[in-house]
This record gives structure tokens, sequence and C-alpha cells, in this order.
């Protein structure tokens, strides 16, 4: 798959997530094999004020990897500082954020709450494609629509693309299920459908497993997948996806060994990138999603008998794991 003349190989994207797709994060599944990563979603007017917090997840891919940046707003003023701003620090291509059913940004009257102004969506997507190089793509990610009485994604991605968008992302719920409910399939089938051949249909939503993502290009017809939760504490599914897609066995399901080195991998790129203050939150994150589901880990995701020190933290999830070996083939 292509943005533009971006290459997108194998066809999975990593779905931006607050407080999730932070740069180790992002690393470790492009070394699983991811096509694209995307950063967290970032305000447009806090990286056009210079709020650090927002500046400081603004992070190029490691080794010159591809990778995006997705912001959101709705003044064109801001969102167009802003993707130059993604293009200063190497972004690949500028994703605006269309979709988000926070309350805190729709009541903004952002994220998906664009979705009931299609006029002034057209508007900021035109402004960002003339704010970037003509070679960096400009995508918009957006839901099904605003409520079930709204499913207006179809035409809302046609208006997109006319306005410039190089790609669209749809998540096939309404901004009024959240994250509840059935994640519809049909509506991903009906955009790809609306939208010009030439310009791709990234589907997202409910991929957890290798079926989940077959299923999802084969009902939709959708170029790609866009896979957010599904990646938390697995990030196997993208090497998985990869296997599958080149037509090669697939791999077995990750050993305690692999965990517990996935695991490792991560916490050390926490320790290079994290401000220290939150370097106790993000270990504990991570202890989180590679332990979960194994025997016995509940009192290490316990923030009342859990180290709080991230190397004793550390430390004692590694001897979890060489635990769960003991006397087993790991």
């Amino acid at each position: 798959m292509n943005i533009g003349t971006l290459p997108v190989k194998p066809e999975v994207l990593l779905a931006p997530m607050a407080a999730v797709t932070d740069l180790p994060f992002r690393t470790v599944c492009e070394e699983m094999g991811v096509g694209l990563t995307v950063t967290e979603f970032l305000s447009a007017r806090a990286l056009c004020e210079g709020a650090h917090k927002t500046l400081k997840k603004l992070t190029a891919s490691l080794n010159g990897r591809p990778f995006g940046v997705q912001i959101f707003g709705r003044e064109p003023e801001s969102l167009d500082k802003a993707a130059r701003m993604a293009c200063e620090v190497g972004a690949s291509l500028v994703d605006l954020n269309m979709g988000c059913p926070a309350k805190r940004v729709v009541a903004g009257a952002c994220g998906s709450a664009l979705m009931k102004e299609p006029d002034l969506a057209q508007t900021l997507v035109a402004t960002v494609r003339k704010a970037v190089p003509s070679h960096i793509p400009v995508t918009v990610k957006h839901r099904a629509g605003w409520d079930d009485k709204h499913l207006n994604a179809p035409e809302f991605a046609v208006a997109m693309v006319e306005a410039g968008a190089a790609m669209v992302t749809v998540h096939g719920r309404t901004r009024s299920q959240g994250f509840s409910g059935k994640n519809s399939l049909d509506i991903i089938r009906k955009v790809r459908e609306a939208v010009p051949s030439h310009i791709p249909v990234v589907g997202n939503g409910d991929v957890v497993t290798l079926l989940d993502y077959v299923r999802m290009r084969t009902e939709t017809g959708c170029d790609a997948v866009m896979i957010g939760r599904g990646a938390l504490g697995n990030p196997w599914l993208f090497r998985d996806i990869a296997l599958w897609l080149s037509g090669q066995p697939a791999a077995p399901a990750p050993t305690i060994a692999e965990r517990r080195r996935v695991f490792l991998r991560h916490v050390n790129l926490v320790s290079e990138h994290a401000e220290p203050k939150k370097l106790i939150h993000e270990v504990r994150k991570a202890v989180a999603w590679y332990t979960k589901g194994l025997r016995n880990s509940s009192s290490l995701r316990d923030q009342h008998t859990a180290p709080t020190d991230p190397k004793a933290l550390v430390s004692v999830t590694l001897e979890y794991f060489d635990s769960l070996c003991q006397g087993l083939p790991c």
C-alpha cells in the first residue's frame, strides 16, 4: 500500500493512542514489523503555544524509520503551524484527528465533533495540505458518524479526499458509542466503496488477533488495518500479520522468555526517553501489559504492594518471568 508516495509494508498501522503510543511503545512495535506508527494525538493549539508536555510527544522514530504525527483542533491557523512543526521533526505524514470521542475533546468541538461540520473539516484538510510539502501526505482518521442517526462516514470520507486527504482511516463506531458496543465492518466497507480506488482506506476497531485482521480486510475490502488496543502487551500481533501477508507459516505464541525479552527492551527504552518523574508510571504500564493473563501476576500490578522504585519494579518483574520458567520449557 502507498499513501501518496509513502510505501507502507506490511499493510498494518499502529493507531495513535493518548498516553500509549510514545516513542518506546512505537519502537517496540516497529521492531515487531508494523508498517507505520503514529504519535499520540497532539493538540495543535498546545503545540503552537509551546506547551512542554505536548512538545515532548512530538518525537521522531529512531533510526530514521518513517512515522506519522496526528494533530487535532478546529482553528486553521493553529493546524497550519502544527503541521509545519510535524514536518520539521521529520514526519512522513500528517494525520488529522476527526474521530476522538473523548468528552474534553468534543467539548471543544474537535475530534469526532468535526463530523457534524464537514465544510469546516474540509477547510482544515485543505489548510494543512497547503501548509506541508507536496510529498508529505495529509490523512484523516474519523468515525462511523456522530450517532446511529448520523452515519455519514462515506460522504464525510469523500469530502476529506476532495479537500486533499491522501488516505482515510475509519473506526467503525459512532462517537456516541465511544469504545462500547459493536464495531461496524459494514460502514468501513461503505467508505471503501465510496472513496476513489486510488485512495487507501484503512479499517480500525476491535482487531486483536490475526483472524480479526483477516476478517477486517476480507469483509470490508480495506487496504490496510490500524490496530490500537489490540497491540497493548502484544506487539507480536504485527509479526503474525507480516508473516501471514508474506505467505509464511504462523509463528508460535511468544514464550515466557520472549515476553521477558520484549518487556526488558520496552522498559530500557522507557528509561532512556521518559522524564524521570514519569518513569515509575511508564514502567507500571509496561508491567501490566506484558504480564496480563499470566499466572500470579496481579501482585505486580498492585500499586499498594509492588515496588515504587522503577529499577526495583523491573527487577522483581524479571524475577517473576524467571520463576514461571523454572522446570518448564520457556
